[in-house]
């Protein structure tokens, strides 16, 4: 299945967000993900159903000073 990634189209193996995020290397739950500008928390991805051409972003937290 073809999505897009923080605008880089990639191909995955995968239809859970959980598990996309997985085969990405997105390992830690300190992240946001929005799919097709809609936000979804971190208790709803593994059941999260990707599609076809579905737009991912995510976001990591950046340290400040």
């Amino acid at each position: 299945m073809r999505i897009s990634v923080n605008g880089k189209s990639v191909e995955i193996g995968t239809t859970r967000l959980s598990e996309t995020l997985t085969e990405l290397g997105y390992t830690d739950d300190f992240i946001a993900t929005a799919v097709n500008e809609e936000f979804v928390p971190s208790s709803a991805r593994a059941g999260y159903e990707l599609n076809n051409g579905d737009r991912i972003e995510i976001l990591s937290p950046m340290q400040g000073g």
